[in-house]
């Protein structure tokens, strides 16, 4: 493993120990986490979610693709295409609670990832709206 020193604690707790500490749910668990972050810290916009995920150490997150039903966001960062583990549902958590809070519509949301970056697919149903929901 050749990680940048900056970079080695965030992979030892990310990559390491988040996953030994919750177990093979560490997934669904990290989608929850993720927004419980974003309904901590609610953006207005998506430059302002773009610059979250960046002072995150997340990475850099593009919005690619608006449809009826579905946004889509690709995320690069330098760690791809190397050693790197980690799953982004943390990063799926966030962004599906950011667009339910921002849209106003149940959400959820979905990853596929490759060497060279993550797309996140954010799906919501335009008429379920979140004060039905209440």
């Amino acid at each position: 493993m050749n990680l940048e020193t900056e970079d080695f604690s965030y992979h030892l707790i990310r990559n390491e120990l988040l996953q030994d500490l919750l177990g093979k749910d560490h997934e669904a668990i990290l989608y929850w986490l993720g927004k419980s972050l974003a309904r901590k810290y609610p953006l207005e916009s998506v430059d302002e979610l773009i610059a979250f995920f960046e002072k995150a150490n997340w990475g850099q997150l593009q919005l690619v693709k608006e449809k009826r039903q579905a946004k889509l966001f690709e995320l690069t960062g330098p760690w791809m295409g190397k050693h790197d583990s980690r799953c982004y549902q943390l990063e799926a958590g966030f962004l599906t609670q950011y667009l339910e809070q921002n849209l106003q519509r149940i959400a959820a949301g979905s990853y596929s990832a490759s060497k060279k970056a993550v797309l996140f697919t954010i799906e919501f149903d335009r008429h379920d709206s979140i004060a039905a929901n209440n």
